[in-house]
C-alpha cells in the first residue's frame, strides 16, 4: 500500500496552530535597505533592533502591550500601507522545550541524597541546575586528599587520569593505600560528592555527575612545602576546580599556613591557571569547633585565592565541629547531631557510604556546584566566581545569632558566609554574567610606628584607595590585614577590623584552648611546678576557670624529678574525656555527658549490694 502525494497542497495559515501569545515586536520584509528600515520604523513608532537576515528586519513597538492573546491589527495594517514593506508579522512567543529530557537519577541511595532535593527543608537546588540542563559537562576537578579508588564503579567513568597524580610515591596512579582501618578513605569520598555516575545503579549521584575527576595522593606521608605547591598547580591547564578538605591541625591553638612555595602555587594558579582565568580552589574551613578553634588561623581557608566553604546541619544548625571566622564565604550541608542524616557518597573497596561528615563533606558539594556554574560559562574567572557565590548564597534556613546586615545590604555571618549555595540560581547568573576588571591591590601602611596594646588598643584611618594612582580600588572584595606583634597569651588575643558603615569582622578571635589566667597560677617555691588556685584547673601550662568541651576537671598525678629522685604529686587539671565521650563528667569510658555523632549514650541501672 503506498500513499501518493501528488495531490497534496499546503495552505499558508495566518493564524497560529494553537493558542499563541502575541508580543510587541514584528518581523519585516522592507527593500531598500537599513536606512529605509529605519525610516519606516521611526515612522510608525517602532524601535528597529536591526537586520535578522537579508532584508528582513525586527521592529519592536512600544506603544504595544508585550504579551496579548491577540494580535493589534492596527498596526500591522499601517505597515502594509508603505510599498517597500513587502512582508510583516507581528511575532508570537512559541514553547520550545529541550529535547535532553532531565530524568530523575535512578541510583538507589539518590533518595537519600536529602541536600540535593528537600524542598520541605531547604536543599542546595541541584535538582533545579540539573533540569536547566547543567550537569558540569566539559569541567574538570580534582581532589587534593590521600588518594582516589579510580576504578571504583562510580567514578571509574569520570576518572580522569590526567587530573591525577601520587605526589607521596611520585608516579601517576592516586590509588589510595589500603589498610585495615580504611584510613585512606577520605579523597575517595569528597571525589563521589562532586562527580559519582548518574543512572548506573550503585550508589548515589555526585554533583556534578558528568564532570571530569581526578585525584591527588598528597596526604598519605610526610607533607611539605614541595608537596603541597606540586599538588596546588597539577595540570593547571586543564584541571579547572581543586577541592581540599584538610589543612592545619584543628586544636585550637595552631597558627599555620602556606609556606614560600605553595604560596607561590596559590598565586600562579589565580594568575595563570586556565589560560589566565584563574585556577578556583576550594576549601573546607575546618573541624575546630569542639576545641574552639578559630579558621582565621589557618592560612588556607583565611587566603584571599580560596573559596572557603563551612558546614551546616540538616535542620540548619551551626554543626558542633563548625568554625566561626570571617574569611568563610558560603556553606553546604553536611552532618550534624544524632538526628541528623550524613552525606551519601563513594567509599573505599568499592562501596559506598550514608555517613561522610564534617566540613570534609561541604567542601566537594560546593566545588560540584561551582562545576555546575562553569559549565554554565566556562570564561568565569576565579573573582567571577567569588561574586557568584556571595551574590547567590542564601541566609534562609540557617539558624545562628551572628547574622548582620553589611554595608550593601547583604546578611553575613562568620559561622556561614553569606549563607547557602544556591544551585540554580547560581548557575542562571553565570549564564549572562559579565566578568569582573582586572584585580587591583593598594596597599597602604596603617601604622608608622609601634603601638603597645596592654588591654585595648583601637586605631582608626580614612583612606581614599589609592584614588588618582593606577591601583585604584573602586569596587571593594578583599581585605588584608598584616600585623606583626607580641603578647603575652596569644589565646586572649582578639582582633577586629570595623568598615565605614560599622560591619565587625573578626579577624582573630579568643581561643579557649589558650585563655590562661595567670593570676590563678602559683608556683611552689621549693619544686617550681604549677600549682593552681583553689577553683580553677591546670591546662596547657595556665589555669583555667572551667575545662573546654573534651576534658574534665580532675586530678593529675605528676612525676617530678629533680636531682637523684623524683616528687608524686597531684594538681587539679583538665583531663581528656575517654575517646568514646564528646564531654564528659570524668576520664572513665562510663563517665560520658554526651556522644559523637554516629554514638548514643547508654544509661546504665546502678544497684547497691550490702
Amino acid at each position: 500500500e503506498q500513499l501518493c502525494l501528488d495531490n497534496l497542497s499546503f495552505i499558508e495559515n495566518d493564524e497560529p496552530l494553537g493558542q499563541g501569545i502575541y508580543t510587541n515586536t514584528w518581523a519585516v520584509h522592507i527593500e531598500g535597505g537599513a536606512e529605509e528600515a529605519e525610516r519606516i520604523a521611526h515612522k510608525h513608532g517602532f524601535i528597529s533592533h536591526g537586520q535578522v537576515f537579508g532584508d528582513y528586519y525586527h521592529f519592536q513597538h512600544r506603544g504595544v502591550v508585550r504579551r496579548s492573546l491577540s494580535g493589534h491589527r492596527g498596526v500591522h495594517v499601517r505597515l502594509h500601507t508603505e510599498p517597500q514593506v513587502i512582508w510583516a508579522e507581528q511575532q508570537i512567543a512559541k514553547r520550545r522545550h529541550k529535547r535532553d529530557i532531565h530524568i530523575e537519577p535512578t541510583d538507589p541511595k539518590f533518595p537519600q541524597q536529602w541536600y540535593l532535593y528537600n524542598p520541605s527543608h531547604g536543599d542546595l537546588n541541584v535538582k533545579e541546575a540539573w533540569a536547566q540542563g547543567f550537569t558540569g559537562r566539559g569541567v574538570v576537578v580534582t581532589i587534593l586528599d590521600d588518594g582516589v579508588e579510580k576504578d571504583h564503579p562510580d567514578l571509574a567513568r569520570n576518572y580522569d587520569p590526567d587530573a591525577s597524580y601520587d605526589v607521596n610515591d611520585r608516579d601517576p596512579d592516586p590509588q589510595p593505600r589500603y589498610t585495615q582501618l580504611n584510613d585512606n578513605r577520605h579523597g575517595t569520598r569528597c571525589a563521589g560528592e562532586v562527580a559519582a555516575a548518574a543512572n548506573n545503579g550503585i550508589c548515589g549521584v555526585g554533583v556534578a555527575y558528568n564532570a571530569k575527576i581526578g585525584g591527588v595522593r598528597m596526604l598519605d606521608g610526610e607533607v611539605t612545602d614541595v608537596v603541597e605547591a606540586q599538588s596546588l598547580s597539577l595540570n593547571s591547564q586543564h584541571i579547572h576546580i581543586y577541592s581540599a578538605s584538610w589543612g592545619p591541625e584543628d586544636d585550637g591553638k595552631t597558627v599555620d599556613g602556606p609556606a614560600k612555595l605553595a604560596k607561590e602555587a596559590f598565586l600562579q594558579g589565580v594568575t595563570e591557571g586556565r589560560g589566565g582565568l584563574g585556577s578556583i580552589f576550594v576549601w573546607a574551613s575546618g573541624n575546630g569547633g569542639r576545641e574552639r578553634d578559630s579558621c582565621n588561623c589557618d592560612g588556607y581557608t583565611n587566603s584571599i585565592y580560596t573559596l572557603s566553604i563551612s558546614s551546616t546541619t540538616q535542620y540548619g544548625n551551626v554543626p558542633w565541629y563548625s568554625e566561626a571566622c570571617s574569611s568563610t564565604l558560603a556553606t553546604t550541608y553536611s552532618s550534624g547531631n544524632l538526628n541528623e542524616k550524613q552525606i551519601v557518597t563513594t567509599d573505599l573497596r568499592k562501596k559506598c557510604t550514608d555517613s561522610h561528615t564534617g566540613t570534609s563533606a561541604s567542601a566537594p558539594l560546593a566545588a560540584g556546584i561551582i562545576a555546575l556554574a562553569l559549565e554554565a560559562n566556562m570564561n568565569l574567572t576565579w573573582r567571577d566566581m567569588q561574586h557568584l557565590v556571595v551574590r547567590t548564597s542564601r541566609p534562609a534556613h540557617l539558624i545562628t545569632n551572628d547574622w548582620r546586615t553589611n554595608g550593601v545590604g547583604r546578611l553575613v555571618s562568620h559561622s556561614y558566609g553569606y549563607g547557602l549555595l544556591d544551585a540554580s540560581t547560581m548557575v542562571a547568573l553565570a549564564q549572562n554574567w559579565s566578568s569582573v576588571g582586572p584585580q587591583h591591590k593598594c596597599v597602604i601602611n596603617m601604622l608608622t610606628e609601634p603601638r603597645d596594646i596592654r588591654n585595648h588598643l583601637i586605631f582608626r584611618r580614612s583612606l581614599e584607595a589609592c584614588s588618582g594612582q593606577p591601583d585604584f580600588v573602586s569596587s571593594l572584595e578583599h581585605v588584608q590585614a598584616r600585623l606583626t606583634l607580641t603578647y603575652n597569651h596569644r589565646g586572649n588575643l582578639a582582633v577586629h577590623l570595623i568598615s565605614p558603615l560599622g560591619t565587625r569582622s573578626t579577624l582573630l578571635a579568643p581561643r579557649l584552648t589558650q585563655l590562661f589566667v595567670t593570676s590563678a597560677i602559683k608556683r611552689s617555691s621549693n619544686l617550681c611546678f604549677p600549682e593552681c588556685s583553689t577553683g580553677f584547673s591546670l591546662f596547657l601550662q595556665g589555669c583555667v576557670k572551667s575545662c573546654p568541651p573534651g576534658f574534665s576537671s580532675g586530678l593529675q598525678v605528676l612525676n617530678l624529678s629533680l636531682d637523684n629522685w623524683v616528687e608524686h604529686s597531684t594538681v587539679q587539671a583538665c583531663l581528656p574525656c575517654h575517646p568514646s565521650c564528646l564531654t564528659c563528667f570524668g576520664s572513665g569510658e562510663n563517665e560520658c555527658l554526651s556522644c559523637p555523632s554516629h554514638s548514643h549514650l547508654r544509661v546504665k541501672a546502678l544497684s547497691n549490694f550490702e
